[in-house]
């Protein structure tokens, strides 16, 4: 026999077809993924967090690090001492002393405008192109670059996501100055110079590494991506400090920092980021 379809049967599969069709519109899917959105960290509370982690109660204002540093350009591969030192404010220095010659880089963004210089074995300086001087002037401690963005006006930050990086989870926040002026063709804007991405360790918040372009002296839109990669944190004074720090140019391993002592709030003057 036939089953017999009552009208109450009806009833319910219409019921059932109309509430299937309902949840799988258009609307509802923009609706979830308006819910999904809103649901996604803000990338200030992220920044936040990962400061909380890396200095705790500790007032920062100056750091020294010294250590072994290898230092690799082209065929040139050599080991050495290094030592850098940092203010609050974004100004940076970093003195390497390896078997061709003492090396020396120095962003400092507490003056207007920014400055920098370098020398090479032969001692002579050389000023750094404005174009390179809008990025992480003390990019060996994180806990600086990241209270600089939060404490300063005029950074967007947007949350990129929950990605992968090196092998470990992690949030990638990226934050940029913002400018209000017009964009000029063939002249790249101050918030793709000044563009730094965090890549925070999704269980700890803190920084494993922050990327950023550097470009040629006389193109600043050539860019030339660099890493930095932090791991081995030790506190130091209620600090958290990454002890194994490494730049990448290009994808190519440059610096290699493993640091030995770590100096808190000893008073660095700022002569020291002075020109050489």
């Amino acid at each position: 026999m036939y089953p017999v379809i009552t009208e109450a049967i009806i009833r319910d599969r219409l019921l059932a077809f109309s509430i299937s069709l309902f949840l799988t519109s258009p609307f509802i899917s923009q609706q979830s993924s308006a819910q999904s959105s809103a649901a996604a960290p803000q990338p200030s509370t992220l920044l936040q967090q990962s400061l909380a982690a890396l200095v705790g109660n500790t007032t920062l204002s100056d750091i020294t690090l010294t250590g072994t540093a290898r230092r690799i350009a082209g065929s040139d591969d050599e080991s050495g001492t290094f030592t850098t030192k940092a203010i609050s404010g974004d100004a940076g220095r970093i003195d390497l002393s390896l078997p061709s010659g003492q090396r020396t880089e120095i962003l400092n963004s507490t003056t207007t405008p920014p400055t920098g210089y370098w020398s090479g074995p032969d001692g002579v300086s050389h000023p750094i192109a404005y174009h390179n001087l809008l990025i992480e002037s003390a990019w060996f401690c994180p806990a600086f670059g990241i209270a600089q963005r939060l404490s300063t006006t005029g950074y967007a930050t947007t949350y990129v996501g929950l990605e992968t990086r090196n092998g470990q989870a992690v949030q990638h926040v990226s934050v940029s100055q913002s400018s209000n002026l017009p964009t000029i063709p063939g002249v790249p804007s101050v918030q793709r110079l000044s563009q730094l991405d965090f890549y925070l360790d999704s269980t700890t918040q803190l920084p494993l590494v922050i990327t950023f372009a550097a470009h040629p002296d006389n193109d600043a839109l050539i860019d030339i991506p660099v890493e930095i990669r932090y791991s081995d944190y030790r506190a130091v004074g209620g600090l958290q400090m990454p002890y194994h720090i490494q730049k990448y140019v290009s994808n190519n391993l440059a610096l290699d920092f493993q640091v030995q002592s770590v100096v808190l709030n000893s008073g660095v003057n700022a002569s020291v980021f002075s020109a050489l």
